[in-house]
């Protein structure tokens, strides 16, 4: 039978958080730098607003989705470590090929490609980091985890608007997201190094039996996902109304990223402490950003982007920290893919529909979006008894 090392130090535990983060701040560069643009430059080679929103959350769909098949194989082989580099590796090629494309249509088949070695990864990286997260709590630990993200999302956006302004278009700002996405190799090479526990639990045999809660909780997240604003078309509204410049969308994005970080690691803190009802709360705050953004002037806007950015805090810092507080170790591949699968599909069929409503009614869109995620909140706070004794189970 699997057991960890017996002694492990906080220190050593917590300093192979910090280089994860690493990873992913490199990481998140590369992704969030090219996602800060991929509205305005989609718009530039012809793509309407419907396609830009399915062109987003198809690729959402992908990262998420199959992470089904990726976690259930690294739970079954146990190679954590070869399947989050190749994931990661993937990036170097696809996000600098957007500097060549002249087609939306090619455009997407890249965004696909990076948004699959996203889903490779992710899993096997995520279970790598519970398992840290042990010694130094979940929510604190993933907060930690997405304040690097968040890092690294406000440095991209920061450099692609500094390249917007410079060069005058979207296109060949992408060749300068090649750099972050070797970074974030080298980093999580570093990482595999200094790991702190050594030991594997052995390969799984069989199916792997989730509990019940955790089915409950994957839709209330679903839920959630179908209502929450994707930025791509939110930064397509700002273009298209001329309310925000084209070289101030990707500073927007930057600020949006930054409170993300911010409010993840204060969020995470929270919930080791007070469970789900601070992700209700976050949830609240984010449907903010649909009215704001939409009906909303310039002042509007800016405030939308906070709430946003407030609302993928909460998302980031307590969703996977809640699976890996009821879901056991040789289980959480799989419980990790599953959960990203069904809320990948969700995203993508709320951001489908937000993209459709968008160009028929932006009062619909709203309300779509709104009451989607009020019904995500009620779910919640409907399972807080329920993940309080599958904690303790």
């Amino acid at each position: 039978m699997y057991q960890k090392a017996l002694k492990i130090s906080a220190s050593s535990v917590f300093a192979f958080v910090l280089t994860m983060g690493v990873v992913n701040l490199f990481a998140d560069m590369t992704y969030e730098g090219a996602r800060s643009i991929l509205g305005p430059f989609l718009s530039e080679l012809g793509a309407s607003a419907a396609q830009v929103g399915i062109i987003a959350g198809v690729g959402e769909m992908l990262a998420a989705s199959l992470r089904y098949f990726s976690g259930r194989f690294a739970d079954k082989t146990r190679a954590y470590w070869p399947i989050a580099l190749s994931g990661y590796a993937l990036n170097i090629l696809v996000v600098p090929a957007l500097a060549f494309v002249h087609s939306w249509q090619a455009a997407a088949l890249l965004v696909a490609a990076e948004r699959a070695g996203k889903s490779l990864r992710g899993p096997a990286r995520d279970v790598l980091l519970s398992e840290a997260t042990e010694v130094v709590g979940h929510g604190f630990g993933f907060g930690v985890h997405a304040m690097f993200d968040q890092a690294g999302a406000v440095i991209g956006p920061l450099m692609m608007a500094a390249a917007v302004a410079q060069l005058n278009h979207f296109g060949p700002a992408f060749l300068r997201m090649g750099l972050p996405a070797l970074g974030a190799v080298i980093a999580l090479l570093v990482a595999r190094h200094m790991r702190p526990v050594q030991a594997v639990p052995p390969p799984s045999k069989g199916t792997q039996v989730l509990p019940k809660v955790f089915w409950y909780y994957v839709a209330a997240a679903g839920m959630l996902a179908a209502g929450f604003l994707d930025f791509p078309l939110m930064a397509y509204h700002f273009q298209k109304t001329h309310i925000i410049t084209p070289a101030a969308i990707p500073l927007l994005y930057a600020v949006a990223m930054a409170v993300t970080g911010l409010s993840a690691l204060l969020y995470g803190w929270l919930f080791d402490r007070w469970g789900i009802l601070v992700l209700v709360v976050g949830i609240f705050i984010s449907l903010l950003a649909l009215p704001l953004g939409f009906l909303g002037g310039r002042l509007g806007a800016m405030a939308a982007v906070v709430c946003w950015g407030a609302g993928l805090g909460v998302q980031d810092a307590s969703l996977r920290a809640g699976i890996a507080q009821v879901v056991s170790m040789n289980k959480r591949g799989s419980a990790f893919g599953s959960f990203n699968a069904v809320y990948g599909v969700m995203w993508f069929a709320g951001s489908a529909a937000m993209g459709l409503l968008y160009d028929r009614s932006v009062m619909g869109l709203v309300v779509f979006g709104v009451v989607a995620q009020l019904i995500a909140a009620g779910m919640f706070v409907a399972l807080r008894r329920p993940l309080v004794a599958a904690r303790h189970s």
